[in-house]
């Protein structure tokens, strides 16, 4: 292929670009990795119902020892679906004795949601 033939150009008879150009900017790269690293932890049905019965908790907080059975699985495989959630800042944990406990970074949902629109507004 020649240059010539890769170049775009408009519909004959239009004198317009082929493409619209942009009337906002987009995400800043930043808050795309921090929407996709929340969206990754959240993309799994366990972590998900997981997020919902820390919140569904008093005070929005839990014990890893009471999540293991709503969900059915091992304590080992709980605690980690809950790393990959306070990595992805969703919870926050904290040690007490043997046990640690995980409760909802505050706003952290609404925070995503604001990132969100913020790339979406005009």
């Amino acid at each position: 292929m020649t240059t010539a033939e890769l170049t775009l150009t408009a519909p004959p008879g239009t004198g317009a670009a082929c493409c619209a150009p942009l009337v906002r900017e987009g995400i800043a790269p930043d808050a795309a990795a921090e929407l996709a690293r929340a969206f990754k932890a959240l993309g799994d049905p366990t972590r998900v119902r997981l997020l919902s019965l820390v919140a569904a908790h008093e005070g929005a907080e839990a014990c890893v020892c009471d999540l293991t059975e709503p969900v059915g699985l091992a304590q080992p495989t709980v605690s980690h679906h809950l790393k990959i959630l306070v990595d992805a800042g969703l919870l926050t944990r904290e040690k007490r004795g043997k046990w640690a406990y995980y409760a909802v970074v505050p706003g952290a949902l609404t925070r995503l949601g604001a990132l969100l629109t913020e790339s979406t507004r005009t």
